[in-house]
């Protein structure tokens, strides 16, 4: 049975809603992600984060998840983690999703039986709100945050273009346009909406 992990990456958000603390409103979405990744049912879940982000980190975890402490928010060191972990499979996704559905964690990694690493680009943009790879990965990934892991960024120095798979986009909440774009009525998000008085 293919072991599988998906890791919530604390990456930074430079954006915060009028009236709301930059701090808080940063714990509320990822704590949102982390509550999502716990209830998967086909996957592990663990959170990456720098050491400057520790505390933040076991705040929002739930028991038993797993926290690796890695020296840069970039992609390989989360891969290595998990690899060192026995997983086959792993998936890096940002913090700064809260209301992204578990079927586009589960389109994520669905294309890792032919493709060795598959991403699925951030709406707007730039990046990706999240990478997947079959472990250990190859040595042709670049070592890339989220914020640059687009996927031409990362055909780049495959051997074959078509070694890395597109999968369908997700926002993550870097601005007002995104923050207008949360649906009501999707579930989940609770800490984010709280905060926002909703």
């Amino acid at each position: 049975m293919v072991k599988r992990i998906v890791v919530a990456l604390l990456v930074p958000v430079p954006w915060h809603p009028p009236g709301t603390d930059a701090a808080a409103w940063r714990a509320a979405l990822a704590e949102d992600v982390a509550d999502l990744l716990a209830r998967l049912a086909r996957a592990e879940a663990a959170i990456a984060t720098t050491t400057a982000d520790r505390a933040l980190a076991e705040e929002i975890a739930w028991p038993g998840m797993r926290i690796y402490e890695v020296p840069t928010l970039t992609v390989r060191p989360v891969f290595a983690a998990a690899a060192a972990d026995g997983f086959d499979e792993a998936a890096i996704v940002a913090a700064d999703a809260p209301d992204v559905p578990g079927m586009i964690l589960g389109k994520l990694l669905r294309p890792l039986s032919p493709k060795p690493v598959a991403v699925a680009p951030a709406v707007p943009g730039p990046g990706a709100f999240g990478v997947a790879a079959r472990l250990p990965v190859p040595d042709w990934l670049p070592d890339l945050g989220l914020d640059a892991a687009a996927p031409m960024a990362l055909r780049r120095t495959a051997p074959e273009p078509s070694l890395v798979e597109s999968t369908p986009d997700w926002r993550r909440l870097r601005g007002p346009a995104e923050l207008s774009a949360l649906d009501p009525a999707l579930e989940g998000w609770d800490a984010t909406r709280a905060l926002l008085g909703g």
